[in-house]
């Protein structure tokens, strides 16, 4: 996929290499965004590339299409839809209590 920059360059990773939930976050003002829109915020950044591990890189709005709130009223709300989302979604391979830990622990 073509991606408007580099996911792992300045502006997808501040440079470096930086997973999710740090670039989703960076993206976000805390003091000015809040209440934030779901829609906008996905019509703003969409097409954006997050790394989710050290071999997959998908579009935001792939994230977001298990986002279920239409809008988040401050950061930690935010937070907990878009966790929700990359774990229903099977973004994350990682799971400190496993991935279902009703029958298996991590």
């Amino acid at each position: 996929m073509d991606w408007p920059h580099d996911p792992d360059g300045e502006e997808g990773s501040e440079g470096g290499r930086k997973y999710d939930m740090a670039i989703i976050a960076k993206k976000i003002d805390e003091e000015e965004d809040f209440p934030l829109e779901r829609g906008t915020f996905v019509e703003a950044y969409g097409d954006h590339p997050i790394r989710v591990n050290h071999e997959s890189v998908v579009a935001l709005s792939e994230i977001f299409e298990y986002v279920k709130p239409e809008e988040f009223s401050d950061m930690v709300e935010f937070h907990r839809a878009v966790g929700d989302a990359m774990r229903e979604g099977g973004f994350w391979t990682y799971h400190p209590v496993g991935a279902d830990p009703e029958k298996k622990s991590a």
